[in-house]
């Protein structure tokens, strides 16, 4: 794991709600781990030679995309396209969670092909990072016939997540009730498709089915494509404690809508962000970078709690150690400006008028990845990565 020091920071923003921007230029990263983030003057590079110089651009967590749907290696037989993931790591996006692998071709539904598909992506997912992206893949399908012992089995190989109740064969809410209460004893997190049908085999899903499984996150709120009614997503979080996702591929001015109630009530903590990229719509490589400036500008949300619903919220969602620039946690760090011919002065203005964000570079467990993204519009500011 590399040592790097990423200097002249013009604002770090660190992905944690309750702090959400910190002081300082300097974020020093040692074997992959970040080891300090403040002032240079109190920052230690001593033999750190890798450096990044960011001209008083902005830094942010890497992106934590909270909806995806894989299926083997960095290819989507959706759309037939391969480097999927690694397009949107140009974006960004150093974690994606999948939502399930429908798109498997021949996909099994009965019992045991379901448990060998889900360890199967998981196990492969485990060994593999294409360009580098942290993918957490073998989401449980839920279908008819599956028992408790199917939840241990696949439990103890490893696997965390349900894929999105709904696109698959169980619909009656008291048995995807019961099979989330088995997968979350097992700490699995379940999410539930809501809103209008996506695919084929898809539903309408509303409040009532999400209160009675009582899932850790609504997906897609704002739509897959198509939007729950505000109402509901406000019974959604008053009945139950599940997070709300927005997406990419949903409907803008819901996920507006949807942004702005989070911020009037109080409770930015339980917005995510995702992209449910591959869908019908395509690959969106800066699907997570679009759907911050909708929340921010339409939405009214301060630009650094945009970040926030898609970082250290999606980390704190799953446990996992990264989403948030701290001392202790991974190095997924996302350098970020204003684009070139924006209106704004730098990144958080950027996102407050709705614009898609510069990336610069994006650096992984301490390792920048690229000098120039190929995805986003050049930067305003002269960052520059050596060593």
């Amino acid at each position: 794991m590399p040592d790097l020091v990423i200097r002249n920071i013009g604002t770090i923003v660190t992905g944690d709600v309750a702090a959400p921007t910190a002081e300082g230029d300097t974020v020093v990263v040692r074997e992959g781990i970040i080891a300090s983030v403040g002032p240079a003057a109190d920052a230690d590079t001593e033999g750190i030679s890798a450096s990044i110089d960011a001209a008083g651009a902005t830094v942010i967590p890497g992106l934590c995309d909270n909806h995806t749907h894989p299926v083997i290696g960095d290819y989507t037989p959706r759309q037939n396209q391969a480097d999927w993931i690694e397009s949107c790591m140009h974006g960004g996006v150093t974690t994606m969670i999948s939502a399930g692998e429908p798109h498997t071709p021949g996909r099994p539904t009965d019992p045991a092909g379901v448990r060998a598909l889900t360890i199967l992506a998981h196990k492969s997912f485990d060994n593999l990072r294409p360009a580098g992206v942290k993918v957490h893949a073998g989401a449980v399908l839920l279908e008819p016939g599956l028992a408790e012992e199917d939840f241990r089995e696949m439990a103890e190989a490893g696997v965390r997540l349900v894929a999105e109740i709904g696109i698959s064969g169980v619909k009656d809410p008291e048995v995807a009730a019961e099979m989330a209460r088995w997968a979350q004893a097992r700490g699995m997190r379940v999410m539930v498709h809501t809103g209008g049908a996506s695919i084929p085999g898809s539903g309408v899903i509303g409040a009532d089915f999400v209160v009675a499984v009582r899932p850790d996150v609504a997906g897609h709120t704002n739509g897959g494509p198509t939007a729950l009614p505000l109402a509901d997503v406000v019974r959604i979080l008053d009945e139950t404690d599940a997070r709300v996702e927005i997406v990419h591929n949903g409907n803008v001015k819901a996920a507006g809508e949807i942004a702005a109630l989070v911020r009037t009530r109080g409770e930015v903590g339980r917005l995510v962000i995702g992209t449910d990229s591959p869908a019908g719509s395509g690959v969106q490589p800066l699907g997570i970078l679009r759907t911050m400036s909708w929340a921010a500008s339409l939405g009214g949300l301060d630009p650094a709690l945009a970040v926030a619903a898609a970082t250290g919220n999606v980390a704190a969602l799953h446990g996992l150690n990264v989403g948030v620039l701290a001392p202790g946690r991974e190095a997924d760090v996302v350098v970020v400006d204003a684009p070139l011919g924006s209106q704004a002065p730098d990144a958080l203005g950027a996102l407050a008028i709705g614009d898609t964000l510069a990336v610069a570079t994006t650096v992984i467990d301490g390792a920048p990845r690229f000098a120039k993204s190929r995805n986003t519009p050049p930067p305003v500011r002269p960052i520059s990565v050596s060593g």
